[in-house]
C-alpha cells in the first residue's frame, strides 16, 4: 500500500496543475489551428485602432430627439454591444448623432445588430411564399377584398397593391428593399433572409417594447430533461402578456385546424425584416414563450439578443464609417510592458536578496502565474471577444506586487516556525496554516474591489478591474496549487533541511534557539532567539504582520512572564533586605 503524506500530496497537486495548464495550451493551440482562434491576447481600441462609426438619428414623424431618448438610444446600444462579447467598446454623443467606435474589425453581425432599429414588433402571417420574385410579365393580379377585415391575420388585409408587391418581391440576391417605415397599423411585405421566404404581415399586435427579457439555452423535454436542441426564452411585460394571449389564441386555432397553415405563425420583424416566424403551437397565457426550431447556440444567441435589445426609442442611419488608429499606439503598450518588466525585475531581486534560495520559489511562481494569466486572456480573446487595453496591462503589473506579497506572508510564516525552534518540515505546514488565512482574507478584499469596480465603472476602467480580479484568482491557484507543495517538497531537500546559509531557511542566521539545547538543557521561556543584527529588520517586520490575536497573546505571554519573574524576585529581594539590616 503506498504511503500517503504531505509528500505524496503535493506531489499529486502539481500534477493536477500540470493538467490544468496543459489542457489550457491545448485548448488555445487547438483554436489555433482547427477553429480561427490567435494565440494572441486580442487587444482593445487604444492599442490596435478599430472602426468608427457615426449614427445619425431616424425619428419617425420627424418629430425632434430630447436628451433622454437620445441617452436611453446609446444605453441599448451599448447593451447591444456589449452582448456580442466586444469588449472595450466606446460609445458616445456627439451632438444629436451617436459615435461608435469598436476594436479591429467588427463583423457583418455586429455591424447589423448596431443598425437595427427599434422598430420591432410582432405581427401575424396571413400568406409566405418562396422568396424569388416573379417576374413583371407574369405577375397575376389579386382580388380586391371582399369585407373589411376582422382580426389582424384575415386575409381581406390583402390588397391588389399588397398583392402585387408581394409577388414582385424578392428575398434572394438581389433582395428587395425593406419597408423599415412601414405603418404599424397596416399589413407589409418582409423577407426572413435566414430561409428566403417572403411573407405577408398584418398589423403590428405586440409592439417590441413589451419584450421584458429574452435569452437562450438548451431546449428542456416533457420530463424535464435538458435535451441538445438549443432555443429562445421570451417573457412579456404585463400587457404584453395580455396581446400575446390573444394572438397565440387565434393563431393556436389555425395550427389546430392545419399545422401547415401559414395563418398559424407570427413573425417577429426587426427594421423591416423577419427576424423569426415560429408557430403557435400552444396558447401562451402567461407570457412566457420559447421558440423553437433549427437553432444553434450562435443562432439562438444572435435572435435572444435582437429581442433583448430590440427595443431602440430611435432609429439610426450609418452616416459615415471609417478606419481608426490606435489612440495609444504600440509605443505606450511596449512603455507599459517595460514598466512590468521593471517592476517585475525589482521583485525578483529582492526576493533574491532577502530570501536567496527561497526567492527562486517566488520567481517560479510568478511565472506559473504569468502562464495560467496569459492562457486565460488569449482564450478569452477567442471565446469571449475580450480585448486587452492599456488599462488592463496596469492591472497585471499591479498584480505583481499583489502577488508577491502572498509569497512574503507565507515566507515569513515559516520563518517565524523556524525561529521558535520547530524542524523545517514542521514549520511549512504551521506556517501554511497561519498564512492561508491571511492570503484568502487579502484576495477576497482584491476580488471584491475588481467586481465592485467592475460593475459600477464604464470604459477602460473595467478592463483594469477584469485583469485585478483575474489575476487574483490566479494568484490564489497558484499559491495553493504551486508554492505551497512545491515548499513541502523542498523541505525534504538537505539543501533547505539542514539550514544551508544560501537556503533562506537557516536557523542560525534567524536566531532560532532549538528545544533541547544539549547537556541536558532545554529551552527555556527566557531564551529569546538571538536575533543577528541583520535580521532585525526581518524580526521587525514579522512583527508588524502579527495579526490582533497574535499580537494579543503576545502580550498575555509577557506579562505572565513578568509576574513569574516579580514573584521569584519577591522573596529574594526581602531577604536581601533583612540581610542589610543584619549588616546594620
Amino acid at each position: 500500500m503506498a504511503r500517503k503524506g504531505p509528500a505524496s500530496e503535493a506531489r499529486k497537486i502539481l500534477l493536477w496543475l500540470g493538467a490544468l495548464t496543459v489542457i489550457l495550451a491545448l485548448l488555445l493551440t487547438g483554436g489555433t489551428l482547427w477553429w480561427g482562434a490567435n494565440p494572441a491576447p486580442k487587444l482593445a481600441l487604444d492599442l490596435e485602432g478599430g472602426t468608427q462609426m457615426i449614427l445619425a438619428p431616424k425619428v419617425e414623424g420627424g418629430t425632434s430627439i430630447n436628451d433622454d431618448q437620445l441617452n436611453q438610444a446609446v444605453s441599448i446600444i451599448r447593451q447591444r454591444v456589449d452582448g456580442t462579447g466586444v469588449a472595450e467598446a466606446q460609445i458616445s454623443t456627439s451632438g444629436t448623432n451617436v459615435v461608435v467606435a469598436l476594436p479591429g474589425n467588427p463583423s457583418n453581425e455586429t455591424r447589423d445588430l448596431i443598425k437595427a432599429s427599434a422598430n420591432m414588433a410582432f405581427r401575424p402571417v396571413i400568406a409566405s411564399a418562396p422568396g424569388q420574385a416573379t417576374p413583371a410579365d407574369q405577375i397575376q393580379p389579386t382580388p380586391a377584398p371582399t369585407a373589411a377585415p376582422t382580426n389582424p391575420s384575415d386575409s381581406n388585409w390583402v390588397t391588389p397593391d399588397i398583392g402585387q408587391k408581394f409577388q414582385a418581391f424578392s428575398c434572394l440576391p438581389p433582395v428587395s428593399e425593406p419597408d423599415t417605415g412601414a405603418d404599424p397599423s397596416k399589413p407589409m411585405v418582409a423577407c426572413d433572409l435566414s430561409n428566403g421566404f417572403k411573407y405577408i404581415l398584418g398589423p403590428v399586435e405586440v409592439p417590441g417594447s413589451d419584450i421584458s427579457d429574452a435569452s437562450y439555452g438548451l431546449q428542456q423535454g416533457a420530463q424535464g430533461a435538458t435535451t441538445n436542441k438549443w432555443a429562445v426564452n421570451l417573457a412579456f411585460n404585463g400587457e404584453g402578456s395580455t396581446k400575446f394571449r390573444e394572438v397565440t389564441t387565434r393563431l393556436n386555432g389555425y395550427y389546430t385546424v392545419n399545422p401547415q397553415d401559414p395563418k398559424s405563425q407570427f413573425a417577429i420583424v426587426l427594421d423591416g425584416q423577419v427576424v423569426s416566424a415560429p408557430t403557435s403551437q400552444a396558447v401562451i397565457t402567461d407570457g412566457r414563450s420559447q421558440i423553437t426550431g433549427n437553432f444553434n447556440e450562435a443562432s439562438s444567441k444572435s435572435l435572444a439578443d435582437k429581442l433583448k435589445f430590440g427595443a431602440l426609442p430611435i432609429s439610426f442611419d450609418i452616416q459615415s464609417e471609417q478606419q481608426v488608429s490606435a489612440t495609444l499606439g504600440t509605443q505606450q503598450l511596449e512603455m507599459g510592458l517595460l514598466a512590468g518588466l521593471i517592476g517585475l525585475a525589482l521583485v525578483v531581486v529582492y526576493s533574491l536578496f532577502q530570501y536567496r534560495a527561497l526567492g527562486l520559489v517566488t520567481v517560479a511562481s510568478l511565472i506559473v502565474a504569468g502562464v495560467l494569466t496569459y492562457l486565460a486572456i488569449a482564450l478569452l480573446g477567442w471565446s469571449q471577444n475580450y480585448r486587452l487595453s492599456l488599462a488592463g496591462v496596469a492591472g497585471l503589473i499591479v498584480a505583481i506586487g499583489q502577488t508577491a506579497d502572498s509569497f512574503i506572508v507565507y515566507f515569513e510564516r515559516i520563518r517565524d516556525e523556524l525561529r521558535e525552534g520547530r524542524g523545517l518540515i514542521a514549520a511549512v505546514e504551521n506556517g501554511w496554516k497561519r498564512a492561508r488565512r491571511t492570503v484568502l482574507a487579502s484576495k477576497a478584499v482584491n476580488l471584491l474591489a475588481a467586481v465592485v469596480l467592475y460593475f459600477v465603472a464604464v470604459g477602460n476602467v473595467r478592463g483594469f478591474a477584469f485583469t485585478l480580479g483575474l489575476t487574483a484568482v490566479a494568484d490564489l491557484i497558484v499559491v495553493f496549487m504551486f508554492t505551497h507543495p512545491t515548499l513541502q517538497l523542498l523541505a525534504r531537500r538537505k539543501f533547505f533541511s539542514e539550514g544551508h546559509r544560501f537556503s533562506g531557511l537557516s536557523p542560525d542566521r534567524l536566531g532560532a534557539v532549538p528545544l533541547y539545547r544539549g547537556a541536558g538543557r532545554f529551552r527555556t521561556p527566557d531564551d529569546r532567539p538571538a536575533v543577528a543584527k541583520k535580521n532585525i529588520g526581518a524580526v521587525a517586520e514579522a512583527e508588524r504582520r502579527q495579526t490582533i490575536a497574535e499580537r494579543k497573546l503576545a502580550e498575555r505571554t509577557k506579562a505572565n512572564d513578568a509576574s513569574q519573574d516579580q514573584a521569584t524576585e519577591g522573596p529574594d529581594s526581602k531577604v536581601s533586605v533583612k540581610a542589610a539590616k543584619d549588616q546594620d
